[in-house]
């Protein structure tokens, strides 16, 4: 048995403790949550700062670790795109080891699950020897070139099929962008997934050029198309923001992890969560700055009491793996956001997104939820606060 105090304690929701002790047994499951003064304090290991539960990373490309540096900031997401495409090959011993040292960044910053996206096996070693849980999503796209579809379906398939999850680890097929992703493709995608407790993640309003293929079939993706040599003969101007298209031919019943959300506005909200409560909105702020210098709105999702999580994308377009990185960047830029908010995003959130929450995402009894220390905290983010990990 282990007892745990600092100056505050966040459960991940609500205000937090004061004066209070977690007690878990050897492997960090909470015991209880207990008053100090029920205790003898020689008996509890007390810390300054703030305990909280571990961190939820849901949206991250380990296999692309090994690109850090390699785009360009500020660019926009077609050249980013173009610059993945082209550049993403390295030797093999590179890309191993630079997933090897993310995956050990990310664990030393106190995360301790990670929805993970992946088109290759390169990750796949990795993820069966960490310690923190992952979701993986085998991530499909086809560029609108329907008679390829079933082409490209059975290729990533074969690719989902050599990942063994182990450990309460998960795994799913998911469709890539509404703007890269024909009606064949999504119509296979759904057909081979369960219906219900799966989670599904797609990249959703990223750049205007998505929005503008959608509304009027013209912009940066529709030169981008051509510049490809690619027909745009299976692809339908919806007139209408991108996630319509997305909404359309995904399944309700499911949860779904729409990622970046960039230009999601208040009607977008409202449709969505029509549709199915079962949305989740993965903001991944320090990739949108360094590809779009651009953030979402996020009093848009506060007021419509959408269930945000965060993400720290790849290092290929971040400087760091730190769900901490993401919470002191929204609170730099849109600092009317409590810290208990990002905390809730950042636990329990991407917990219930990634369909963790039964162990993962909050202080309550039976749960092993990970244990960070927040140094240098007040109750207030500043540059200056750190995590350490704790259990």
């Amino acid at each position: 048995m282990k007892k745990f105090s600092a100056d505050k304690i966040y459960k991940g929701l609500g205000a937090p403790l004061e004066e209070s002790i977690l007690i878990t047994d050897d492997n960090g499951k909470i015991l209880s949550i207990d008053k100090m003064e029920n205790h003898d304090p020689s008996t509890v290991q007390k810390f300054k700062g703030a305990l909280i539960p571990g961190f939820i990373n849901t949206h991250c490309h380990l296999e692309l670790s090994h690109m850090k540096g390699v785009a360009d900031t500020g660019t926009g997401l077609i050249p980013f795109i173009n610059c993945v495409v082209t550049q993403r090959d390295f030797p093999k011993e590179e890309i191993q080891a630079a997933i090897m040292a993310a995956e050990k960044e990310m664990y030393e910053n106190g995360i301790v699950a990670v929805g993970d996206i992946s088109n290759v096996t390169d990750s796949f070693e990795c993820k069966g020897k960490s310690k923190m849980k992952f979701y993986t999503f085998l991530e499909m796209f086809d560029m609108f070139q329907a008679e390829n579809a079933l082409g490209e379906f059975n290729k990533y398939l074969s690719v989902f099929e050599k990942l063994e999850v182990q450990n309460g680890d998960k795994k799913a097929i998911v469709p890539h962008a509404p703007y890269s992703v024909s009606e064949s493709l999504f119509d296979l995608i759904q057909k081979a997934t369960p219906n219900g407790n799966t989670t599904i993640s797609i990249h959703n309003q990223e750049t205007p050029p998505e929005m503008e293929l959608f509304q009027k079939g013209t912009g940066g993706f529709a030169d981008w198309y051509k510049s490809w040599n690619l027909n745009l003969d299976s692809f339908t101007v919806t007139e209408k923001n991108s996630i319509h298209y997305a909404l359309g031919k995904l399944n309700p019943n499911n949860r779904t992890l729409f990622v970046h959300n960039t230009l999601t506005n208040e009607d977008d909200l409202k449709t969505a969560l029509d549709w199915s409560k079962n949305t989740f909105w993965a903001s991944c702020p320090n990739a949108n700055l360094y590809i779009e210098n651009r953030l979402p709105n996020y009093k848009f999702f506060i007021d419509a009491k959408a269930k945000v999580t965060l993400g720290t994308d790849s290092l290929t377009s971040n400087w760091q793996l730190s769900i901490l990185e993401e919470m002191k960047t929204i609170n730099r830029f849109q600092s009317y956001i409590p810290f208990e908010t990002l905390l809730q995003w950042a636990s329990i959130n991407g917990a219930e997104a990634l369909g963790f929450d039964d162990e993962l995402g909050s202080f309550e009894v039976g749960k092993t939820p990970g244990i960070n220390l927040l140094e240098n905290f007040d109750g207030q983010l500043s540059d200056k606060t750190n995590v350490q990990r704790i259990m």
